[in-house]
């Protein structure tokens, strides 16, 4: 893993990659109503989830994958996961709080310009680091604005 890149861009904030470990996390739709609430249009957030075990009645909207999806030798085996990695989001929000390698695969390979996570996470991987539980996410959303518009990019 290499460490992050610092130059971020000065770009406002528009679109919005979300990434989410939603195995012991299922609150999806209401960090995206967070967003929403702080202006983000819904067409402009792209959100892929993550479960340890992928069940086939997950019933989710969103692009779902699990471990499986990470070959041997260290590829992702998913044109969806590619597409997601490859696309420049102006932000990136890593959220989730265990280590699991194809997270945080996807967190470094991402061409979002800034990236935002959580403490418990390799401190490489993210520009910015909210530090709450991940059942917070009003808060996370909350306080990763009141700095998004410090840093002038909201």
């Amino acid at each position: 893993m290499q460490n992050l890149k610092t130059n971020v861009s000065a770009n406002a904030i528009v679109t919005v990659g979300l990434l989410v470990d939603i195995t012991d996390f299922l609150k999806t739709e209401l960090v995206i109503k967070e967003l929403k609430a702080h202006g983000i249009l819904l067409k402009n957030i792209k959100t892929i989830v993550y479960s340890d075990v992928l069940k086939k009645n997950l019933g989710t909207e969103y692009t779902a994958f699990s471990a499986e999806k990470l070959k041997w030798s260290g590829q992702i085996a998913s044109v969806e996961i590619n597409d997601f990695i490859n696309e420049k989001f102006d932000l990136l929000i890593s959220y989730y709080d265990i280590e699991k390698a194809i997270l945080m695969q996807i967190t470094n390979n991402s061409k979002a310009e800034f990236k935002v996570g959580f403490p418990s996470i390799d401190e490489r991987l993210n520009h910015f680091i909210i530090k709450t539980e991940i059942n917070n996410y009003n808060i996370f959303v909350s306080e990763l604005f009141k700095y998004l518009k410090l840093l002038n990019k909201i």
